[in-house]
This record gives C-alpha cells, sequence and structure tokens, in this order.
C-alpha cells in the first residue's frame, strides 16, 4: 500500500504488526491503537490501549507481547472487529520511539493479516519519516456500515505523549485550586511541530489538544536537636501545595503536606545520623539518610533504585509506575524518566520498563542511575510510585526502595514504607549531591497523582537537605 491509500476489511480479527530492523543505535519501538468517537476524540482514558494498559475493556483491541527474532523486532496488536462498540468511529494505529527519532528505525512497516487463514490483507513500508518520535502507521475506521483501512504514515516530533494529548488523552493531574492572585501553571502539552503537520482524515479533524479535563495517568522535618536518636513526629501539615513553577526567589520550596523547610536564611544543619557505607547494607527509615561513600573505596557512580509492592490482602492484580524526577538546586525539573519517556537526561537515567527483576527477587520496577554521566545542574532525583489505575496505598503493602550497586550487584541501601494513606502516589526517596558525593535519603511522603507529572511542582521541597 501507498500513503493514503484504502482497502476494506472482510475479516472479523486482524492482527496489525509493526516490524522493523534493530541496530544498537536504533530507538526502542512501542505500538498503541487509540479507539475514538466521531469526534475525533477517545471517550476516556480507557480508550488508549499501549504498553502500560494493553488490553481494552471491551475486548475489541489487546497488545501482544514485543517479538524479536535475529535483528527483526515485531509488536503487534490483534483487533476484533465485531467487539468494536457502536460508539467507536475508527481505531488509530500508533507507535512511539524512545531514545531516538523514527528516522533511524530502518524497515519499519506494518503488516495486516486475517487471523483466521493467517493470511497477509496488507503491508505498508513507511520510508519518510525524519525528526518524529510517534508514528501514526494506518487507522481502521467505519464506511457506509463496513470497515476499511487507510495507509497513513505520518507522526509528531512529541512522543507517545504529544500522540496521546492530540486525541485527548490527558497525561498530567489538574493543578490544585489556587488562590485568584496566583494561577497554577500546568506542565506544557507538546505539539506537532511544522514539519509535521497535523494529520487529515475523511471525518472531521481532531481539535487542538483540549484541557485535561481528567487525569490519565503524576521539606522536611525541620532540623532536630542531635541528640535525640528517633525521627521527631511531623509537623502539623504546611499551607496547600502551589504548582506554581518558577524557580523560588527566597529559597524555599513548593510545600509538601507533612514537611517544613528550613526557615529562609537559616544555616541547613548536618543531616542527623547520617552514616555511610562503611558498615555495609544500610536499611533506613523514614527520613533517615545515608551518604554515599565507603571510606577507601572508589566513588559509587552506578547504580539501580529497586522498586516494589504487593497487592494489599484481599486486593486485586495493582499496576504501579516508579519515575524519576531530576530536579536542579533551585528546585525546576531537569528531566524525567517514566513510562512515556524512559530515558532522562541523555541515557544517565534509565526507566528498564515494568516487571523488571534486580539483583535478588521482588524488585516490580528498576531504574538505572549512572551518577558521573549526570549533568552539572543536576542537584537531586526524587523517586516516585503512582497508581496508573488510581488505585489507593490503602490498597498496597510491602512498598519498597532498595539501592544496589550495578557493578558489584551489592544491595548498599533499603527503606521499607511501613505506613501507608488513601493516596495515589508517594515520593519514596531522594538521591541528593553532597559535595563531591552523593547522599540517599528516605521520604515516604503520600501525594495524589497518576503519573509522575502531579509529583513534579511539589517535588522541590526535597531538593534541600
Amino acid at each position: 500500500m501507498s500513503k493514503g491509500s484504502n482497502i476494506p476489511l472482510s475479516a472479523a480479527r486482524i492482527r496489525a504488526e509493526l516490524v522493523w530492523e534493530t541496530r544498537p543505535t536504533t530507538p526502542d519501538v512501542d505500538a498503541s491503537a487509540l479507539l475514538l468517537a466521531p469526534s475525533g476524540k477517545v471517550r476516556s482514558d480507557d480508550d488508549f490501549v499501549f504498553f502500560n494498559q494493553p488490553n481494552h475493556a471491551s475486548g475489541a483491541v489487546r497488545k501482544l507481547p514485543k517479538q524479536t527474532a535475529g535483528t527483526q523486532v515485531r509488536d503487534a496488536l490483534e483487533i476484533d472487529v465485531t467487539r468494536i462498540e457502536p460508539e467507536v468511529d475508527r481505531i488509530v494505529l500508533g507507535s512511539s520511539a524512545d531514545g531516538g527519532t523514527f528516522s533511524e528505525v530502518p524497515g519499519l512497516h506494518l503488516l495486516l493479516t486475517d487471523l483466521a487463514t493467517n493470511t497477509q490483507i496488507a503491508r505498508f513500508d513507511m520510508t519518510d519519516a525524519t525528526s518524529e518520535t510517534a508514528f501514526l502507521s494506518g487507522e481502521i475506521y467505519r464506511r457506509g456500515g463496513d470497515w476499511k483501512f487507510r495507509a497513513v504514515g505520518q507522526g509528531y516530533a512529541s512522543g507517545l505523549e504529544g500522540l496521546a494529548t492530540d486525541f485527548g488523552i490527558t497525561v498530567d493531574d489538574e493543578p490544585a485550586p489556587a488562590p485568584a492572585a496566583a494561577a497554577p501553571v500546568s506542565a506544557p502539552v507538546a505539539t506537532p511541530p511544522a514539519a509535521a503537520p497535523s494529520i487529515a482524515y475523511s471525518r472531521p479533524a481532531p481539535a487542538a489538544p483540549a484541557a485535561a479535563p481528567a487525569p490519565i495517568q503524576y521539606s522536611r522535618p525541620a532540623p532536630a536537636p542531635a541528640a535525640p536518636p528517633a525521627p521527631p513526629a511531623p509537623p502539623a501539615p504546611s499551607a496547600p501545595i502551589q504548582y506554581s513553577r518558577p524557580a523560588p526567589a527566597s529559597g524555599t520550596a513548593a510545600p509538601v503536606p507533612g514537611y517544613a523547610p528550613p526557615p529562609v536564611g537559616a544555616p541547613v544543619a548536618p543531616a542527623r545520623g547520617t552514616v555511610n557505607l562503611d558498615k555495609g547494607r544500610v536499611s533506613l527509615r523514614k527520613n533517615e539518610r545515608v551518604s554515599l561513600v565507603k571510606t577507601g573505596a572508589p566513588a559509587l557512580n552506578r547504580i539501580q533504585l529497586g522498586l516494589g509492592w504487593d497487592p494489599a490482602v484481599g486486593s486485586k492484580s495493582i499496576d504501579l509506575d516508579a519515575s524519576a524526577i531530576v530536579l536542579n538546586a533551585a528546585g525546576k525539573d531537569i528531566d524525567l524518566a517514566w513510562f512515556m519517556s524512559k530515558k532522562a537526561c541523555k541515557g544517565a537515567v534509565q526507566h528498564q520498563g515494568d516487571n523488571v527483576t534486580g539483583q535478588g527477587d521482588g524488585d516490580d520496577e528498576v531504574i538505572l542511575v549512572e551518577l558521573d554521566r549526570l549533568p552539572a545542574e543536576a542537584a537531586a532525583i526524587v523517586f516516585t510510585i503512582n497508581s496508573f489505575s488510581s488505585h489507593k496505598f490503602t490498597d498496597i503493602k510491602n512498598a519498597y526502595c532498595r539501592l544496589v550497586d550495578t557493578t558489584t550487584r551489592a544491595e548498599l541501601v533499603r527503606f521499607d514504607l511501613t505506613d501507608s494513606k488513601p493516596s495515589t502516589g508517594v515520593f519514596m526517596c531522594v538521591l541528593r549531591r553532597a559535595g563531591a558525593a552523593w547522599e540517599m535519603e528516605a521520604l515516604g511522603a503520600f501525594h495524589d497523582g497518576r503519573t509522575v507529572k502531579a509529583m513534579r511542582a511539589p517535588a522541590a521541597a526535597f531538593v534541600r537537605s
């Protein structure tokens, strides 16, 4: 097939398979699908089928595990047109490239196969990609009571997030209400650049990305006297979280309930009870910290954060997502590593995807960090866990994070979250620059947010020690 051409579909069950050749420089590619109403938008976030939500509730679309044979990779979706709901007018077949653009994906093509007979229906080669990081290969659409397929072959330079928002998916929480004088600032929504014009369809073209109506999905105790060994009780909650993004001029950061930063102008007290790694593995409690230094040993440069959890008794399987927010000394986020964009700071921080097991058992997700490759402006990395499906942490038990030396595979630090609140997100820990070295502090601070984007502004409270 050529770009823009269409064919009728007589098959009831179809496999739409994205195929490409992988090389050392080829970015990771993921197929996805959006089920659209006649308006050109999804009805809700549930109409987005992708690696983090692989099955549509209707059974009409499901994403299969990615397959690799030699240098060839296949990422497929199965579509049963008999199960497509009457309210769905069109299924858009999308894809995203993580770590590069589609111009770096050789041999990219789409195969349509009739699952009843296992015969090929169509092949569409996509050969003219340039700077796109999200691509629409085609669409399956209604026409006069029948179904047809159109080859599209156009995309966006704004990745999976840009593709999703253009069709009505929201990827950020709405900011909390603020006083009239303080206008909340939402994370910007990427839009297609001039070089990649909006795709024209026979039905009304999708409107510009709408303001998020509903999310998909995203400090410290005052310094205590040195004598008491146990942390003090948290102070009364401070003012509501403010989502304004300008770098704080006074040295303060957006507050997180239960935490209060040191007074403006006050000297930063030495970390109470800070230890190093001389005695081996360190087990932290909430608000305790450890210097990632071992006397006489080389600097620790390559680490991984393993995060894990279990459903509470009586709860069903729960999908949670670990993420990393890289911030500068003013509390402004520099970059994010999360399920929609797995690499941050040019690969110095890398999200390893869902259900990755690190050294030992139990890690649900792993984030790799090369401390020596972080930009000089990176002052802290805050690690979060969020419930994409809006489950509360009262439905979760045994949540933990642990730091592992990727060179020796030794577990260095562990923090077990022992309390729980009916929130959809939690700040688990922070890695913070401390002179030439780094330290880790256990946080356990709860906050609502289905994805990490809701955590970006309040994460600034954890930059200062």
